[in-house]
């Protein structure tokens, strides 16, 4: 069970009315009540009766209670409640008398209600009273109850003595207590079975049902454990007896010496390892010393951060309950919903609790972690012992810890009670350089928002050790340089979660909290077994989601979205992940990070009926803190927390790589060591005769050892596939090959640069791919995205793509800001493109080997596309499976590059001709625009402005005319080049010049 279901699945804060006009006199009222039932009429009959004095106004708030008669020194006064309030303004001393009726029926809704003012509840199963069940002031009173109830009823009330009496079919309690409260409840029921223990001089109690009376002594055991650990850190527990109530209703509330718990909670092993030790230390923080809620409320907070909190940190797992803490802040709570803790009263919401209880423990965190651990406790003794019986607040609290401390406390009670928000920091331009006999570690931290002054923890792992530092910020920027003794490693920046910031995005896993936190998820229609989702769909519409059919969904929309993909079929999935990964369950659900949004998820849920539909999906609020759930029945079968980082992480220097050369092993033992698996890969640099030099050594080595092989290139695109088929086959000359296949159109290097590979795989028939998209299609969406996609263009890309992987994603980032024009400005789509194109390949070399499963296939692609397995290899991979082997040429000696680096010698090569001239092509006209230093056209008096007409006699209509026809011609070979000159009144001429090739 995750531990957010605290939030929902108990409210531990004692009744409170806050009323408009609380009496200002020290002297504390006494109040009395006698109170009987009708139980089958849900009925109770009670009389309030107040001391009261000349003048002083008093107002009651009723609610929905009948106002029988309400009489001044026993003379009736003719006074009628108006809206839910009655106001009395006694005419002399004496006291007041208030006859009331009221009617509190059970329901299905009652039951499930979190309030504490609507939690009122008298029928078969008991009795619960909290709230306005009797005319309440909500100002500190001293009460005296007596309930009449049937005998065979125990009842339970705010008490330190009960006395029972039995007077004919009733019996009457009585409940003493001399300490002022705000307020009183009431239990009550028929099938209490009463288990005592004691602990510390004080009497335990534990109220249970028959079914559950074994697990009476173990929740007492635990009980006499927190007294007994709470009596050591602060100071005794403030009354003479604690009760452990259970309740027919499903929430749990903490009351002055007793709590109740609902009887699923009683049943849970959470409840005895944490919620019930959160409850009881309510009795010293809200139920001893008051919550003043006009001023804030401190209590849940400090009381998550002792009870909760610190059982985690007990078990060195006090890190990541904080950083679930800040899991649960960054899902729920926005700029548009947040508040500071001194607005925050109550948990009302998910938002509400992630502030109050979440945020409120960390700044106790931080404070402990100000003043120090002997100084924290000695100011929370001192806090209650001022005020005990009293209202307190957050003013209370501070002047307590600066008592103790001696530190002037207001900036940062300030900071972190009074403004909103958390710390939202970064980390830039982290270095190392050599400083003498250090290594000295420089770096920026900057503040976004609101500024907070702190110490920020960090620590440095060297090469043989750590040291810790603290940051002191108190500026929007802050350099800092750290020196240290040996090479540094990595540093880690709050890795232990002691302050209050926002998570980065590395260090935040995809949650279910992300999805319930998001008010407008995008919902993706399932494509199959729709019945099974209904009960998904609508509980998501009625919250406000929009639901599409997948294939209506834009990028666009899924950016600005959390996006619920219902089925794992569904053809988002595939667009957005490549595939799936199932859990089999009746019903589950996966949280991703949204690939296209830093702060979004998409989730994916599979229902296999409406029925495990309707059992599991309401429990999804309970596991908030998980991503991946699966039930059967409605019964949790799994859960499972996404990786994140710990920290804000950077790696300053890796271990130097170091290579064994008596191990190095020549190409043809890289060869029999790729031998055996499906694909390899060869990484290259396009325009290196020594790498396509490597890679034909490749192909002709696995030729030999297996010659049902294939070798595809990313050099020639899809369309053209038939083409390279026909040059293979020997039925078309490599002329119309180059010409048909528009490879100096779409390829710019060189064609001699990989003419010795096609000329071998024409020789032995070698099946060559073309793995490459249409370069119009990636053009297109480098400028607008897959959006900017026509239907038609939408049908030659892959349906499966995977945009999740974000240490690619980085990869492609910082090669964007280093090349981007100034022109080209979205990364989204270059990204877009970029993936598309891998997709592609990988979809293309999955096509063939699925087709020719007896063939392997060696790959040549740019390096970028292969290194680390990134590019193609993954995704080819996630489609079929196959074992791959990558080999880089010249590639940097980085760990997981690559299986193998092939480092060549340098090698030169015959490149075609070239008349050095600088082109542009128009409506079929190539017009010379410029000459390169020393060009050989323009010193055979071409000129700017002339129009190419042939070459040797050979008309010309494109630049890959040119490309073609020189690459048959031979360097120093003269060259006949006829143009068109443009002259001033004179008209066109043509004109013919002998141009000698270099």
């Amino acid at each position: 069970m995750s531990r957010f279901s605290l939030y929902i699945l108990l409210i531990l804060l004692a009744p409170c009315v806050a009323l408009p006009n609380e009496p200002s006199s020290s002297v504390v009222p006494e109040y009395s009540l006698a109170v009987s039932f009708d139980i089958p009429a849900s009925q109770i009959t009670g009389l309030a009766t107040m001391t009261v004095r000349n003048g002083q106004e008093i107002l009651f708030a009723t609610g929905k209670l009948a106002i029988i008669k309400v009489t001044l020194n026993d003379r009736t006064i003719a006074i009628e409640p108006n809206n839910g309030m009655l106001r009395i303004k006694p005419t002399e001393n004496g006291t007041i008398a208030i006859r009331y009726e009221g009617v509190f029926k059970g329901s299905e809704h009652s039951s499930k209600v979190n309030n504490v003012a609507e939690q009122s509840i008298i029928d078969a199963r008991g009795i619960s009273l909290t709230g306005t069940w009797y005319p309440h002031t909500g100002s500190l009173t001293r009460f005296r109850l007596k309930a009449s109830l049937p005998n065979g009823y125990d009842a339970v009330s705010e008490a330190e003595r009960i006395d029972k009496t039995a007077k004919g079919s009733i019996t009457e309690f009585t409940f003493y207590f001399d300490r002022q409260l705000t307020g009183i409840s009431l239990t009550a029921s028929d099938r209490f079975e009463v288990t005592k223990d004691r602990v510390s001089g004080i009497d335990l109690y534990a109220y249970f049902f028959p079914e559950d009376r074994g697990l009476a002594k173990t929740l007492l055991q635990y009980a006499k454990k927190y007294i007994e650990l709470y009596e050591k850190l602060l100071v005794k527990y403030p009354y003479e007896r604690f009760s452990i109530v259970e309740s027919f209703l499903p929430s749990g509330y903490s009351f002055p010496t007793y709590t109740f718990l609902g009887q699923d909670a009683v049943r849970l092993p959470f409840t005895q390892e944490t919620s019930l030790g959160h409850e009881i230390l309510h009795q010293w923080f809200g139920n001893s010393v008051y919550v003043d809620l006009n001023k804030g409320n401190w209590s849940e907070g400090l009381t998550t951060y002792l009870a909760d909190h610190l059982y985690e940190e007990q078990t060195g797992k006090g890190w990541e309950y904080r950083k679930e803490l800040l899991i649960a802040y960054d899902a729920y709570v926005n700029p548009e919903n947040e508040i500071s803790l001194r607005e925050f009263t109550e948990k009302t919401d998910s938002v509400s609790g992630a502030v109050g209880y979440g945020k409120g423990a960390l700044v106790f965190h931080m404070l402990k972690n100000l003043v120090g651990e002997e100084q924290f406790y000695s100011a929370l003794r001192e806090f209650i012992s001022q005020n005990q019986s009293q209202k307190a607040s957050w003013d209370d609290i501070k002047a307590a810890f600066e008592k103790q401390s001696g530190k002037a406390l207001a900036p940062f009670f300030k900071h972190w009670v009074d403004e909103k928000g958390l710390l939202e920091l970064s980390v830039t331009k982290a270095s190392v350089k050599r400083n003498g006999d250090n290594f000295e570690i420089s770096f920026d931290v900057l503040q976004k928002g609101k500024v907070f002054s702190l110490e920020l923890p960090a620590v440095i792992s060297t090469r043989g050790d750590i040291k810790k530092e603290k940051l002191s910020l108190d500026g929007d920027k802050k350099s800092f340089n750290v020196l240290v003794d040996d090479e540094p490693r990595t540093m880690v920046i709050d890795g232990a979660y002691d302050v209050a910031r926002r998570l980065t995005e590395q260090e935040t896993p995809p949650v279910v909290a992300s999805l319930l936190g998001d008010k407008k998820p995008l919902i993706a229609l399932p494509v199959a077994n729709k019945e099974a989702y209904k009960t998904v769909i609508a509980a998501f519409k009625e919250s406000g989601a929009d639901e599409k059919e997948a294939a209506d969904i834009k990028d666009s929309e899924i950016k600005a979205s959390t996006v619920v993909i219902l089925g794992d079929d569904n053809p988002l999935v595939d667009r957005l992940f490549g595939k799936s990964e199932s859990v089999k369950a009746g019903f589950s659900l996966m949280v991703r990070k949204n690939p296209w949004s830093e702060r979004k998820v998409a989730v994916i849920i599979n229902s296999h009926s409406v029925a495990e539909a309707e059992a599991a999906f309401p429990k999804i609020s309970h596991y908030g803190n998980y991503s991946v759930l699966a039930f059967n029945a409605g019964g949790n079968i799994l859960k499972k927390i996404g990786d994140s980082q710990r920290g804000m992480e950077m790696e300053l220097r890796e271990q130097a790589a170091a290579v064994d050369l008596s191990t190095l092993r020549t190409l043809p033992d890289m060869i029999d060591g790729a031998a055996g698996k499906k694909i390899i890969y060869v990484g290259e640099y396009h325009d290196r005769f020594s790498h396509h030099t490597v890679e034909l050594d490749i192909i002709k080595g696995l030729y030999m050892k297996d010659q049902k092989l294939a070798v595809g290139m990313e050099m020639f695109q899809r369309p053209f596939q038939k083409t390279l088929d026909d040059y293979i086959k020997g039925a078309v000359d490599e002329r119309a090959f180059l010409k048909n296949t528009e490879y100096f159109k779409r390829w710019g290097f060189d064609y001699n640069l990989y003419k010795p590979i096609l000329d071998f795989a024409r020789a032995k028939k070698i099946p060559v791919v073309a793995l490459n998209l249409r370069r119009e299609i990636t053009e297109k969406v480098s400028k607008g995205g897959i959006d900017s996609l026509s239907d038609e263009e939408k049908k030659e890309i892959p349906q499966q793509m995977d945009f999740s992987d974000s240490d690619y994603r980085d990869q492609l980032k910082e090669v964007f800001e280093q090349h981007k024009s100034a022109g080209e400005r979205d990364f989204d789509f270059f990204y877009e493109s970029q993936v598309l194109w891998d997709e592609t390949m990988a979809m293309s070399i999955d096509e063939y080997l699925r087709k020719n499963p007896d063939h392997r296939m060696v790959v040549l692609a740019g390096g970028g596309h292969v290194s680390y397995g990134s590019g193609i290899p993954k995704r080819a991979f996630r489609r079929n499976g196959f074992a791959y082997t990558i080999i880089l040429n010249d590639g940097a000696l980085v760990k997981d590059i690559a299986h193998y680096l092939v480092f060549p010698q340098p090698l030169d090569g015959v490149t075609a001709p070239k008349i050095m001239v600088l082109l542009s092509e128009k409506d079929g006209k190539i017009t010379i625009t410029g000459f390169p230093q020393d060009s050989v056209s323009e010193k055979a008096g071409i000129e700017v402005g002339d129009t190419l007409v042939s070459l040797d006699g050979v008309s010309i209509s494109s630049i890959e005319d040119i490309k073609l026809f020189l690459f048959y011609k031979k360097k120093e070979e003269p060259l006949k080049v006829k143009v068109v000159r443009k002259r001033f009144l004179l008209g066109d001429k043509e004109l013919e010049f002998e141009v000698h090739l270099q």
